[in-house]
């Protein structure tokens, strides 16, 4: 086998590994969140299941959201419910910056358990799944039942649903004293173009991408929130025996609110005046409360004027 890496050292925590196996026309993902998770996390208190939800979705988060070429590019998922324990659950990649907070009803069921399943998290509800490319100012999104023991195999769907594209996801989560680790592996059969030839991407019975899926549903729940076990070695334990293992670069990421208070008076200078006097306080501000962080901001009221 054949490993051409540029990196001369290991990637730890908060960041993506790309890789590729040509022989198998597959690409994938790898991601160990540490710190970053921690600290997006900390914004709010969320109850036991929430909190294991929203870090998996972070994980989701990053390994699709690594796909995308220009640093300006977004990607977000939107999980909403009118019922369940979780009434909204929104997370972001942009350039390596990562948010995400849920929304959470006043009340927490006895019977959800930390890592419960979406029925129990969200009742009936869907995952919108949204790409906005800033180079054309396309936006892309696919919308998908909450539906499935996870999140992970939602995002499964949304891919085979939407994209028609074979994509196998592990997540693992594990929190403990001293914080928590979220790591996950996605591994996608890519498209063949050539002319006259069927697209492997319509073709979920592909040898090699039965292959390479039958692998990947070996890792478990442990190697992918083992520290020790860095992200090159767990992709050289799963597909060492291949011909070809090409690791692409790595991605590093950081917590990415973009709250401030400029960026929020130029959102408010797009409302009619009559609009903003709504919300106007008695301190003659108008009072932003950014769910991400946790922060409020107090924003003059005529935005305009804010250096």
């Amino acid at each position: 086998m054949t490993d051409t890496t540029a990196a001369d050292t290991e990637t730890g925590f908060d960041t993506v590994l790309r890789f590729i196996l040509p022989d198998r026309d597959c690409r994938g993902r790898v991601v160990r969140l540490g710190p970053v998770l921690d600290e997006i996390l900390a914004a709010h208190d969320y109850p036991a299941p929430v909190k294991h939800c929203l870090a998996e979705a972070l994980v989701l988060t990053a390994l699709m959201g690594s796909m995308l070429k220009d640093e300006q590019d977004q990607m977000t998922i939107q999980a909403r419910s009118e019922e369940g324990l979780i009434r909204l659950l929104v997370c972001d990649y942009r350039g390596g910056a990562l948010r995400g907070y849920a929304e959470v009803a006043p009340e927490v069921p006895a019977q959800v358990g930390a890592n419960a399943r979406l029925e129990s998290l969200f009742g009936k509800g869907h995952l919108a799944v949204t790409f906005d490319l800033a180079s054309t100012g396309q936006r892309y999104q696919g919308i998908v039942a909450l539906e499935g023991e996870s999140l992970s195999h939602a995002i499964e769907t949304y891919f085979a649903q939407s994209e028609q594209l074979p994509t196998r996801v592990r997540t693992g989560i594990a929190f403990g004293q001293d914080g928590g680790i979220a790591g996950g592996m996605l591994v996608q059969h890519l498209a063949d173009g050539e002319e006259g030839r069927e697209r492997l991407h319509v073709r979920f019975d592909h040898p090699e991408w039965e292959h390479v899926s039958i692998l990947a549903d070996t890792i478990s729940h442990g190697e992918l929130v083992d520290q020790e076990l860095s992200m090159e070695a767990l992709v050289w334990r799963l597909f060492h025996e291949e011909r070809e293992l090409r690791t692409d670069g790595a991605v590093s990421l950081r917590k990415g609110c973009r709250c401030s208070i400029e960026h929020y008076a130029a959102v408010l200078s797009r409302f009619g005046e009559e609009e903003r006097a709504e919300m106007v306080n008695e301190a003659d501000e108008i009072v932003v409360d950014c769910a991400f962080c946790s922060r409020k901001f107090a924003i003059p009221a005529l935005p305009d004027e804010v250096t």
